[in-house]
Formats: structure tokens, C-alpha cells, sequence
């Protein structure tokens, strides 16, 4: 039965044997039939206890379509569109690999566990088409041929598709997301320790203009120095010839 016949074949012919004066040619071409089963659904040799199935009730066929096949016997009938497309079910289980690649496999499997550990086993057996017990031994190392495996991309070696991969990683990410490693003095320092830096740096700051301005002191200092020395060795010389006169 095509994908154009009616949802119950020979249901649908009985109905139509019955109710319409349509030839078994026609009935025969829009049920899918031989003419030779419509004629002995006619008479009475087949189908007696099929009920028949109104093609109009289901939507298959409309009363003015019957009606223009029985006025013109020409004319064949054809299924009506169906209103609501059934999506169909995809099947489940593990991805088929071909037989070429399925020694590769294991390297695949060793290649998700090291790249990607954040996958689970279902996710690794949906992409590769592996079973649960494999992926245990691979991570054990008690596989057959655990020695002489080799990380290999299972997109390289065409066991899935690139779209696939990151759609389970972006699923295991948001599933279960790692946590990154913290930055070395990424972190706040405690309230004692910027206290006492602030204090340290204010101090600083105040003690700034003063050392800025000692050797302006100094300099002044000095220069009174050297008047002071200046008038005492004045004092000298006028002290003896005061004592003369």
C-alpha cells in the first residue's frame, strides 16, 4: 500500500461497491485494488465480513468529487490532502555505524572522554553508537585493546556530524557546567590588611610636603647662619678700635 491509498483499502471499497455507481476500474485505481478483487467484493465473494469505511467521513474524498467519477467514468479519483501532517517518530537507540568504521570506535569513545568529561555515557552512545559496558572499560582501561588506542575525533573518522558534538556538549554544559579555576589575586584582601595599606598610604602622603619643603628650611637656616657670622665678625673689628679711642 502506497502512501496515496486510503487509510483501509478494501474497507473503503465496500463502502464505495455499495453507495456509488462507480465502475471497479475507478474503485480499483483509488483503493489500490485489482479490478478482480473489486468485482468479487461485488459479488459477494470477498470481504464478507469487511464493513465498509465512508471515505468522506475520514476526509478522504468529498460528495462532489463522487459525484463528478460516477457522470464520467474517465475520471479517477485521488486522495484529499490530508489538514494535519503526523510527524514521524524517529527512532530510537544507538546512532548506526557502519561496519567499515566501527573499529574506530574505541578511539572515539577515548577521544570524548579526554576532550569532553563533561558528556555522559548516554551522550557518548548517542554520537559514536556504542554501548554503556565499552565505555567502562575504556574509562578502567580494561578494554581488549586498551594499549594501542589512540584519541581520534569521531567527527574525523565520520562517525557523527560536527552539529551533533556541540549540541551534546552545549547540553552537558548547561546540565552540568565546570566550575573554572580561580585566578591567583583575583580575590578581595581582608578588611585589616586595605586598612592598614590605606593608613600606610595616607601617611605617606602627609609626610610629602614636608620633605619637600626641609630644604628650603635648611637653606634659610644656613643663610641665617652666615649672617649671624657675618655680623659677629663685625662686632670683632669694631670692638678694638672703640677700646683705642
Amino acid at each position: 500500500m502506497t502512501a496515496t491509498s486510503p487509510l483501509m483499502p478494501k474497507a473503503t471499497a465496500v463502502w464505495l461497491v455499495e453507495n456509488t455507481s462507480l465502475s471497479f476500474e475507478q474503485i480499483a485505481d483509488f483503493c489500490k485494488l485489482h479490478p478482480l478483487e473489486v468485482k468479487a467484493i461485488a459479488d459477494g465473494e470477498s470481504a464478507l465480513t469487511i464493513k465498509g469505511l465512508d471515505p468522506v467521513l475520514t476526509g478522504q474524498l468529498t460528495r462532489e468529487e463522487i459525484a463528478q467519477a460516477e457522470a464520467d467514468l474517465s475520471i479517477r479519483l485521488h486522495i484529499a490532502d490530508p489538514k494535519v501532517r503526523v510527524p514521524i517518530a524517529k527512532r530510537k537507540g544507538p546512532r548506526y555505524t557502519p561496519v567499515s568504521r566501527r573499529h574506530d570506535r574505541p578511539n572515539a569513545i577515548l577521544w570524548l572522554l579526554r576532550n569532553h568529561p563533561e558528556l555522559k555515557d548516554a551522550q557518548i552512545m548517542r554520537l559514536v553508537g556504542t554501548t554503556k559496558p565499552t565505555i567502562e572499560a575504556i574509562k578502567n582501561r580494561t578494554h581488549w585493546n586498551a594499549n594501542n588506542l589512540q584519541p581520534m575525533d569521531p567527527v574525523s573518522l565520520g562517525l557523527c556530524s560536527q552539529i551533533d558534538l556541540d549540541f551534546e556538549v552545549e547540553r552537558a554544559a548547561k546540565t552540568s557546567p565546570t566550575r573554572e579555576p580561580a585566578v591567583e589575586g583575583a580575590t578581595l584582601l581582608p578588611a585589616s590588611q586595605t586598612t592598614t595599606a590605606a593608613a600606610a598610604a595616607l601617611a605617606a602622603a602627609a609626610s610629602r610636603p614636608a620633605q619637600s619643603s626641609s630644604p628650603e628650611r635648611q637653606a634659610e637656616r644656613e643663610a641665617s647662619r652666615e649672617a649671624d657670622a657675618v655680623f659677629a665678625k663685625l662686632k670683632s673689628l669694631k670692638g678694638p678700635k672703640e677700646e683705642e679711642e
